[in-house]
């Protein structure tokens, strides 16, 4: 039986995947089926692969909309109004942080060690951000090099995009890809999108897999290493704060926004 709802979650998920430093492994947190994703993308791949496409069918005809029809608006809002929007991502992701703790059941669970991985990882998505390259031009024309790199950019993109608090598009931004990407989605530039698209599945198939085991066989580190990944990312999208008053206020609500739609959505997802 098809989750039709998944349309809408895939949407927004596909949103977030396409603005740097937000990842759509958070969006799904943010909606409580992050664990649902994974075991769903370890199962595909077996016997049971036809039980999961009333998951995952959804979930991508939701993720391609966004992604081809939101592309636009979304860089609009970007370059128009920067702060607000990437305040209403920092709202999700705070509003996600204590539903994520409450799972990992930290106040019994973690222990000194359990805080230090978390610290690790959030230095190094805020180290990460630290680094982050200036978007380069499309590569044009593209040689046998190139495509090779946009196979390897695509694994790498979707390790990030179902770890919570790195993003596939900031990783893409760093390697040098990113516009080419943006392009190609643009364009419907078959052999570029093709590529990419292989490397994604690749990559999809073998995080699945490390995820679904750490998720069972070490679930406390994990959850430290997903929480402090959301802690990092809240740095790595500030995008610093306008002198002018009415963007603050703006962001602020946009902020508040954010925080109670993840709040919201937790509740409902997790009753």
């Amino acid at each position: 039986m098809f989750e039709w709802k998944n349309i809408f979650r895939g949407m927004a998920m596909g949103a977030s995947d396409i603005i740097p430093g937000v990842s759509g492994g958070t969006i799904a947190l943010v909606l409580g089926i992050y664990h649902r994703l994974i075991e769903a993308i370890n199962n595909f791949f077996t016997r049971r692969w036809k039980q999961q496409l009333g998951f995952f069918i959804p979930l991508g005809i939701g993720i391609l909309i966004a992604i081809f029809s939101l592309s636009k608006f979304l860089k609009w809002l970007l370059a128009s109004y920067p702060q607000p929007t990437f305040f209403l991502f920092i709202g999700l992701i705070l509003g996600t942080i204590p539903f994520l703790l409450k799972e990992a059941d930290y106040k019994y669970k973690f222990t000194g060690q359990h805080y230090l991985i978390l610290a690790i990882a959030a230095g190094l998505v805020i180290l990460s951000g630290v680094f982050q390259g200036e978007e380069s031009a499309a590569m044009q024309p593209l040689s046998t090099g190139d495509y090779v790199l946009l196979f390897f950019s695509g694994w790498l993109a979707s390790t990030a995009m179902i770890l919570p608090g790195i993003s596939g598009s900031f990783i893409l931004l760093i390697i040098g890809v990113y516009t080419t990407v943006l392009n190609a989605v643009s364009t419907l530039n078959i052999p570029v999108l093709l590529t990419l698209g292989a490397g994604i599945i690749l990559g999809l198939v073998i995080m699945s897999k490390f995820l679904h085991y750490l998720l069972r066989h070490h679930t406390t580190g994990t959850y430290a290493v997903m929480t402090g990944l959301l802690v990092g990312s809240l740095f790595v999208i500030f995008p610093g704060l306008d002198a002018s008053f009415l963007q603050l206020i703006i962001s602020i609500i946009t902020l508040l926004t954010g925080l109670f739609v993840a709040i919201t959505l937790g509740k409902i997802e997790r009753a």
